[in-house]
Protein backbone atom coordinates (compact mmCIF):
# COMPACT_ATOMS: atom_id res chain seq x y z
CA UNK A 1 0.00 0.00 0.00
CA UNK A 2 1.33 3.42 -0.80
CA UNK A 3 1.47 6.21 1.74
CA UNK A 4 -0.13 9.63 0.53
CA UNK A 5 2.77 12.07 -0.19
CA UNK A 6 1.41 13.82 3.36
CA UNK A 7 2.25 10.63 5.03
CA UNK A 8 5.83 10.34 3.40
CA UNK A 9 6.28 14.34 4.58
CA UNK A 10 5.82 13.51 7.71
CA UNK A 11 8.15 10.79 8.59
CA UNK A 12 11.18 12.35 7.37
CA UNK A 13 13.75 13.79 9.15
CA UNK A 14 13.61 17.79 9.62
CA UNK A 15 17.08 17.71 8.04
CA UNK A 16 15.03 15.62 5.01
CA UNK A 17 12.66 18.39 4.80
CA UNK A 18 14.94 21.08 4.38
CA UNK A 19 16.61 19.58 1.32
CA UNK A 20 13.17 18.60 -0.23
CA UNK A 21 12.77 22.58 0.15
CA UNK A 22 15.48 23.48 -1.63
CA UNK A 23 14.31 20.74 -4.53
CA UNK A 24 11.16 23.05 -4.13
CA UNK A 25 8.73 21.02 -2.26
CA UNK A 26 6.58 22.93 -0.75
CA UNK A 27 4.57 20.07 1.62
CA UNK A 28 8.03 19.97 2.76
CA UNK A 29 8.12 23.39 4.14
CA UNK A 30 4.64 23.03 5.84
CA UNK A 31 5.64 20.57 7.30
CA UNK A 32 8.74 22.28 8.97
CA UNK A 33 6.48 24.66 10.02
CA UNK A 34 3.80 22.53 11.80
CA UNK A 35 6.82 20.88 13.64
CA UNK A 36 8.16 24.56 14.23
CA UNK A 37 5.98 27.15 14.78
CA UNK A 38 4.93 27.09 18.27
CA UNK A 39 8.27 26.46 19.40
CA UNK A 40 10.08 29.52 18.16
CA UNK A 41 6.76 31.14 19.25
CA UNK A 42 7.16 30.44 22.41
CA UNK A 43 10.85 31.38 22.40
CA UNK A 44 10.70 35.00 20.51
CA UNK A 45 8.03 35.78 23.06
CA UNK A 46 9.91 34.65 26.31
CA UNK A 47 13.13 36.52 24.23
CA UNK A 48 11.34 39.00 23.47
CA UNK A 49 9.59 41.04 26.32
CA UNK A 50 6.63 38.92 26.52
CA UNK A 51 5.11 40.53 23.52
CA UNK A 52 3.02 38.11 21.63
CA UNK A 53 2.48 40.60 18.25
CA UNK A 54 6.80 41.09 18.52
CA UNK A 55 7.05 36.73 18.46
CA UNK A 56 4.77 36.28 15.82
CA UNK A 57 6.64 39.24 13.73
CA UNK A 58 9.84 37.09 14.14
CA UNK A 59 8.69 33.51 14.16
CA UNK A 60 7.40 34.82 10.73
CA UNK A 61 10.28 36.57 9.43
CA UNK A 62 12.22 33.34 10.44
CA UNK A 63 10.24 31.10 8.33
CA UNK A 64 10.70 33.75 5.32
CA UNK A 65 14.41 33.42 5.69
CA UNK A 66 13.51 29.39 5.15
CA UNK A 67 12.32 30.11 2.06
CA UNK A 68 14.29 32.66 0.82
CA UNK A 69 17.58 30.76 1.28
CA UNK A 70 17.09 27.17 2.56
CA UNK A 71 20.31 26.74 0.99
CA UNK A 72 22.08 28.12 3.62
CA UNK A 73 21.24 25.46 5.85
CA UNK A 74 24.49 24.16 7.77
CA UNK A 75 24.22 20.26 6.80
CA UNK A 76 27.07 19.53 9.69
CA UNK A 77 24.38 20.84 12.58
CA UNK A 78 21.07 19.03 13.36
CA UNK A 79 18.08 21.68 12.25
CA UNK A 80 17.29 22.01 15.44
CA UNK A 81 20.24 23.30 16.45
CA UNK A 82 20.70 25.68 13.58
CA UNK A 83 17.27 27.47 13.15
CA UNK A 84 17.42 28.17 17.28
CA UNK A 85 20.97 29.31 16.27
CA UNK A 86 19.25 31.91 14.21
CA UNK A 87 16.13 32.75 16.23
CA UNK A 88 19.34 33.28 19.22
CA UNK A 89 20.95 35.79 16.50
CA UNK A 90 17.76 37.52 15.60
CA UNK A 91 17.04 38.29 19.64
CA UNK A 92 20.50 39.54 19.84
CA UNK A 93 20.61 42.07 17.23
CA UNK A 94 16.89 43.34 18.67
CA UNK A 95 18.56 43.96 21.39
CA UNK A 96 21.61 46.21 19.74
CA UNK A 97 19.33 47.62 17.38
CA UNK A 98 16.67 48.91 20.63
CA UNK A 99 18.94 49.23 23.38
CA UNK A 100 16.00 47.59 25.09
CA UNK A 101 16.33 44.19 26.97
CA UNK A 102 13.35 43.86 28.29
CA UNK A 103 9.42 45.12 27.38
CA UNK A 104 7.39 45.05 30.26
CA UNK A 105 3.34 43.38 28.96
CA UNK A 106 2.15 40.36 31.08
CA UNK A 107 -0.77 38.29 30.72
CA UNK A 108 -2.38 36.63 33.06
CA UNK A 109 -1.01 33.21 31.69
CA UNK A 110 1.28 33.93 28.47
CA UNK A 111 2.09 30.62 27.69
CA UNK A 112 -1.70 29.81 26.59
CA UNK A 113 -1.06 30.72 23.09
CA UNK A 114 1.78 28.92 22.45
CA UNK A 115 0.93 25.58 24.26
CA UNK A 116 -1.42 22.66 23.39
CA UNK A 117 -4.00 21.79 25.85
CA UNK A 118 -2.12 18.19 26.29
CA UNK A 119 0.95 20.03 27.15
CA UNK A 120 0.23 21.39 30.16
CA UNK A 121 1.50 19.36 33.37
CA UNK A 122 0.26 19.82 36.70
CA UNK A 123 2.61 21.45 37.59
CA UNK A 124 1.74 24.43 35.03
CA UNK A 125 1.06 27.34 37.99
CA UNK A 126 4.88 27.06 39.05
CA UNK A 127 6.44 26.41 35.24
CA UNK A 128 4.58 29.67 34.79
CA UNK A 129 6.44 31.18 38.05
CA UNK A 130 9.61 29.70 36.67
CA UNK A 131 9.07 31.03 33.15
CA UNK A 132 7.77 34.71 34.72
CA UNK A 133 11.55 34.84 36.69
CA UNK A 134 13.55 34.32 33.26
CA UNK A 135 12.75 37.82 33.21
CA UNK A 136 14.82 38.77 35.59
CA UNK A 137 17.82 37.29 33.39
CA UNK A 138 19.89 38.57 30.35
CA UNK A 139 19.27 36.70 27.08
CA UNK A 140 22.60 34.65 27.58
CA UNK A 141 20.91 33.11 30.75
CA UNK A 142 17.60 32.92 29.98
CA UNK A 143 18.20 31.27 26.17
CA UNK A 144 20.61 28.87 27.70
CA UNK A 145 17.28 27.85 29.93
CA UNK A 146 14.69 27.70 27.20
CA UNK A 147 16.84 25.68 25.15
CA UNK A 148 17.21 23.06 27.89
CA UNK A 149 14.08 22.93 29.65
CA UNK A 150 11.71 24.18 26.98
CA UNK A 151 12.94 22.57 23.75
CA UNK A 152 14.76 19.78 25.59
CA UNK A 153 18.08 20.51 24.16
CA UNK A 154 21.39 18.45 25.61
CA UNK A 155 24.34 20.27 26.71
CA UNK A 156 26.06 19.51 23.56
CA UNK A 157 22.95 21.20 21.16
CA UNK A 158 22.86 23.88 23.64
CA UNK A 159 26.47 24.45 22.95
CA UNK A 160 26.50 24.30 19.46
CA UNK A 161 23.49 26.38 18.98
CA UNK A 162 24.71 29.21 21.09
CA UNK A 163 28.66 28.35 19.73
CA UNK A 164 29.67 28.13 23.45
CA UNK A 165 31.78 25.99 25.11
CA UNK A 166 29.81 22.94 27.32
CA UNK A 167 31.18 24.34 30.44
CA UNK A 168 29.98 27.64 30.10
CA UNK A 169 26.30 26.44 29.19
CA UNK A 170 26.48 24.56 32.13
CA UNK A 171 27.66 27.46 34.35
CA UNK A 172 24.77 29.14 33.31
CA UNK A 173 22.28 26.43 33.49
CA UNK A 174 23.99 25.90 37.22
CA UNK A 175 23.63 29.92 37.92
CA UNK A 176 19.89 30.26 36.61
CA UNK A 177 18.66 27.39 38.41
CA UNK A 178 20.11 28.29 41.54
CA UNK A 179 18.70 32.16 41.52
CA UNK A 180 15.22 30.72 40.30
CA UNK A 181 15.22 28.66 43.01
CA UNK A 182 16.65 31.73 45.47
CA UNK A 183 13.60 33.57 44.28
CA UNK A 184 11.03 31.33 44.22
CA UNK A 185 11.54 29.05 47.91
CA UNK A 186 8.54 29.90 50.28
CA UNK A 187 6.34 30.38 47.15
CA UNK A 188 5.71 26.93 46.00
CA UNK A 189 5.42 23.98 48.05
CA UNK A 190 7.40 21.82 45.01
CA UNK A 191 10.71 23.37 44.11
CA UNK A 192 12.78 23.51 40.99
CA UNK A 193 14.43 20.18 41.87
CA UNK A 194 11.48 18.10 41.46
CA UNK A 195 10.61 20.32 37.75
CA UNK A 196 13.87 20.18 36.52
Amino acid sequence: MLRSKKGLISVQTDEELIASIINGQVSAFDELYTRYHKRLLYYFYRMLGNNEQIAQDFMQDIFFKIIDKPHLFDHRKKFSTWIFSIAHNMCKNEYRRNEVRKIILKTDNPDVFCMDVNEKTNHEKIIVAIFDELDLFDENHKTAFLLKYREGFSIEEISDTLNLPAGTVKSRLFYTRKKLQEILTGKYTETIETLF
